[in-house]
């Protein structure tokens, strides 16, 4: 093995290990900064939806074969933006929805 090759395998193993530990981390503040029980909630079910569609993004990436993989990246592009959009309006409703209950 080169020491071109190295490195590039050293770099990708490094940065899915720094961008895994950045979602965990982000996903930990995203439910500690919550303000009620029902925004909580709200939050576990949003993190858990993303990681598992994250998780099935991924496995369908490094499965399908060349021609078809390129495909999973169109519904990917469309639902997380809509995705993204659709939680952080919810997550606003509920948020003003307890604070007139407090």
């Amino acid at each position: 093995m080169s020491t071109g090759v190295m490195w590039g395998w050293i770099g990708g193993i490094l940065g899915g290990i720094i961008g895994l530990i950045g979602g965990i981390i982000g996903t930990y503040f995203s439910i500690k900064n919550t303000n009620g029980p029902r925004e909580r909630s709200f939050m576990i079910r949003s993190a858990v939806i993303f990681w598992v569609g994250g998780i099935i993004f991924l496995t369908l990436l490094l499965a399908l074969p060349n021609p078809y993989r390129w495909f999973v990246w169109i519904p990917y592009g469309i639902l997380l933006p809509l995705a993204i959009t659709f939680g952080n309006r919810k997550q606003q409703a509920i948020r003003l929805e307890e604070s007139r209950n407090k």
